[in-house]
């Protein structure tokens, strides 16, 4: 089964994954790519070190780029859609509570905001 991978792009237009990759250069950008194409082919079933739950549906794609740890939080909505709701530099050992916290209120927004999954396909960007 191939998921469909979505940014979560603001109201305003704002897309938060998508503006952490273009501040990448172009090899560590192949990179993210590549991991979200990882993602895309296996869903929850991607293994650790690629991807990890952190709680209440929420997981991490786990990029190591130039020596930083990069995590991008997602979540999965109606059915094979996984939305991608922010990256971050993780300097600590743990993703930071408010991290998790911005995913889940991303979550609660798209739920309200497309309440059917026909309005989520107007939402995001496919990016692979």
């Amino acid at each position: 089964m191939k998921w469909n991978i979505l940014y979560y792009q603001t109201e305003s237009g704002e897309c938060p994954v998508q503006e952490m990759i273009d501040s990448f250069a172009p090899r560590e950008q192949a990179k993210v790519l590549a991991w979200l194409s990882q993602l895309q082919q296996h869903g929850p079933q991607l293994p650790r070190p690629y991807a990890d739950i952190l709680e209440d549906g929420i997981h991490e794609l786990r990029v190591k780029i130039t020596g930083d740890q990069v995590r991008v939080l997602y979540f999965f909505l109606y059915g094979d859609n996984i939305i991608l709701s922010h990256g971050f530099v993780k300097r600590q050992s743990k993703v930071p509570k408010n991290e998790i916290t911005r995913a889940k209120m991303v979550r609660e927004a798209c739920e309200l905001r497309f309440p059917n999954p026909q309005l989520l396909k107007e939402f995001g960007h496919e990016i692979i």
